[in-house]
């Protein structure tokens, strides 16, 4: 056991008017109105020979280059080892991509004035990318001997799966409210919700990793910033621990998770709302944490080669010949404001084909973390919940808690049961392109990972 130093800080990131907003397929999206503002979080925590670092963005996605842009920067001007810096997004779908996600290389069916098709917007990405180095410099600035504590509670009033095993067996995302085709919910959710707090020697909390899993989905799709119920609920942190703290959101593996109850005609639709339940439940949770002054800090990462989604050639053919009849974006309206999602998926196909071409397999890092006795682990991509479940029940650590969206995207990661069910998240492209037995890898490995770190 070593005694812990760490610092925190939070940068504002609020992209100005006209941005473009992500979290939708084949839509312009322009700001045209701060509902409340996105910001770059950062926490450093270091023993005398191990740190480690963990950013977490107001945005919608992370892509691989400019997550990775930013940790090696990090390493360069901090002295972090690579595998010890993670990056991550809470996936508020009234916030900014940073990096483009519908395509891995350049599309040549996308002219420049249209680059808003891919996802992210190539004006904001500097000031994103900024702003996290500024929290980082600023973290390390505020080092100081810290106690750390954790503990868990639940709340199952706000999360729900989103997938329905419908009349014909097959699933359905999304289904209409209360569908009478609707014959069960296809999955589970993970009710817990973690709080990590690292106390100052002034007794004052100085950040807190706040853990929950839920798609923050609010906004869309309308025009308007907001970091959502991640957003509302660090506002609620500050109320209860004081404004010196900073929060961070780690939110977990919401691939089939969503703030929408499709079984509820009458469920009230607010992130505001949300944010104050789950602060509601913090203040439960803050009554029980004990403090300790020493605890283990250490890290593992590892890069799994995963399998590809193996498609039926006449996937990639049916976006070729789209393509080859409409070479330019399929517009919906007169306004071009909006693209048919079919010519989105096609373009998101032929680029997934060149990504199989030459790539043997994808690349998937992950990042397990131990801090006292607590456990995290970082995943690229939206893996299904139920992935997250069996990770902390399999898990030496309690609590363990897991970000999703971690250092690149990955798509969905559905459970095989899901593929063979269809529905949104099956959808073959860049949004889908893993193997059946992908999630299931992703696991056994990740526990390895957090056994390695808890082998006493």
């Amino acid at each position: 056991m070593t005694t812990l130093r760490a610092g925190a800080a939070l940068v504002d990131i609020t992209p100005p008017m006209g941005t473009q907003i992500a979290g939708d397929i084949g839509r312009l999206r322009p700001v045209d109105e701060i509902r409340d503002p996105l910001f770059a979080h950062a926490i450093v925590i270091e023993t005398d020979d191990k740190k480690i670092c963990l950013i977490c963005f107001d945005l919608t996605i992370v892509n691989t280059f400019y997550a990775t842009q930013i940790r090696e920067a990090v390493c360069e001007q901090h002295g972090f080892e690579f595998g010890a810096v993670m990056v991550c997004a809470t996936q508020s779908h009234s916030a900014i991509a940073l990096g483009h996600a519908f395509t891995l290389y350049e599309s040549p069916y996308v002219p420049d004035d249209l680059r808003w098709l891919l996802g992210g917007d190539d004006a904001y990405h500097p000031l994103a990318v900024e702003g996290a180095l500024q929290a980082v410099e600023k973290a390390m600035a505020n080092l100081q001997p810290v106690s750390i504590g954790a503990a868990s509670g639940i709340e199952a009033r706000v999360a729900f799966n989103r997938r329905f095993v419908m009349r014909d067996g097959g699933a359905q995302t999304h289904p209409p409210t209360a569908d009478p085709k609707i014959r069960h919910v296809e999955g589970p959710i993970d009710p817990e919700e973690g709080v990590l707090c690292f106390r100052g020697e002034d007794r004052k909390v100085i950040a807190a990793l706040l853990h929950y899993t839920c798609h923050p989905n609010h906004g869309y799709p309308l025009n308007y910033i907001s970091a959502d119920w991640p957003g509302a609920w660090c506002d609620g942190a500050r109320e209860i621990f004081g404004e010196q703290c900073v929060p961070l959101v780690l939110n977990g593996c919401c691939g089939n998770i969503h703030h929408t109850n499709h079984l509820d005609p009458h469920q009230i639709e607010d992130y505001r709302v949300m944010g104050e339940k789950l602060t509601e439940t913090t203040r439960e949770i803050a009554e029980r944490i004990e403090y300790a002054a020493e605890g283990i800090l250490d890290w593992r990462t590892q890069v799994l080669p995963l399998p590809w989604r193996k498609l039926d050639p006449e996937v990639f053919q049916n976006a070729h010949d789209l393509l080859k009849k409409h070479p330019t974006p399929q517009w919906l309206n007169d306004e071009h404001t909006r693209v048919s999602w079919g010519w989105v998926y096609a373009i998101s196909l032929v680029d997934l084909e060149k990504q199989m071409q030459n790539e043997r397999h994808f690349e998937y890092e992950m990042q397990a973390f131990r801090i006292g006795d607590v456990g995290i682990v970082a995943l690229p991509g939206e893996p299904f919940v139920e992935a997250q479940l069996r990770l902390k029940i399999e898990s030496p650590a309690y609590p363990t808690y897991v970000a999703h969206m971690a250092n690149r995207y990955a798509g969905y990661i559905p459970t095989p049961e899901a593929l063979k069910r269809g529905g949104y998240e099956t959808n073959p492209g860049n949004w889908s392109k893993l193997a059946p037995e992908a999630l299931d890898l992703i696991i056994d490995k990740a526990g390895r990972l957090l056994r390695e770190l808890f082998a006493d």
